[in-house]
């Protein structure tokens, strides 16, 4: 597949608004560390999966999974924000997309800050949908852009969604819950 940008006005704006706050996340980044600013993550040393890391998240016409980045290069590099989110039908056909960016039904925002990945480490986002709407699309794929760029990743994503609107929690170090 080719590499495209993201596909509607909503997305279009997270991207913008991410990849703002992004400016200072290798400052913010390094400060938690040794002292030396990590670089921002770069597109191609990023690999987005998603996973219910043993926990289910399923209820009342909601159902979430946690989006999972993992820094595959080979130095150390930083993260922060929210992730850009675009549906896409088979074929990788666009669905408009509205994501939602703060508290889900199943997780509470850790708010922007930035995570900074050891080569092989990951970070992690909540992503809730509802699924019970006469006006679901029906997805079969996720582009994610885990630092605001154009540049994603397309993961399978084979899921009835409630007008294309997605709940996201902001990067985060850990797994977003509850508490």
């Amino acid at each position: 597949m080719t590499k495209r940008g993201l596909r509607t006005a909503t997305v279009a704006a997270a991207v913008a608004l991410v990849a703002g706050a992004s400016a200072g996340v290798a400052s913010a980044a390094g400060t938690a560390g040794s002292g030396a600013a990590a670089d921002v993550c770069r597109p191609g040393t990023l690999k987005v999966t998603t996973t219910d890391a043993g926990s289910s998240q399923v209820g009342m016409n909601h159902e979430g999974t946690y989006l999972k980045v993992t820094n595959t290069g080979n130095s150390t590099c930083a993260i922060g924000g929210y992730p850009g989110l675009a549906l896409e039908g088979a074929g990788h056909t666009a669905i408009k997309t509205t994501a939602h960016y703060g508290d889900t039904y199943f997780a509470k925002d850790p708010g922007m800050h930035g995570v900074t990945l050891k080569p092989g480490k990951s970070a992690y986002a909540d992503l809730v949908w509802t699924h019970a709407g006469p006006s679901s699309a029906k997805a079969k794929y996720l582009q994610v852009s885990p630092t605001g760029s154009n540049a994603h990743s397309v993961v399978a994503f084979d899921k009835e969604v409630d007008g294309g609107e997605l709940s996201v929690t902001a990067w985060s170090a850990k797994l977003p819950s509850a508490s």
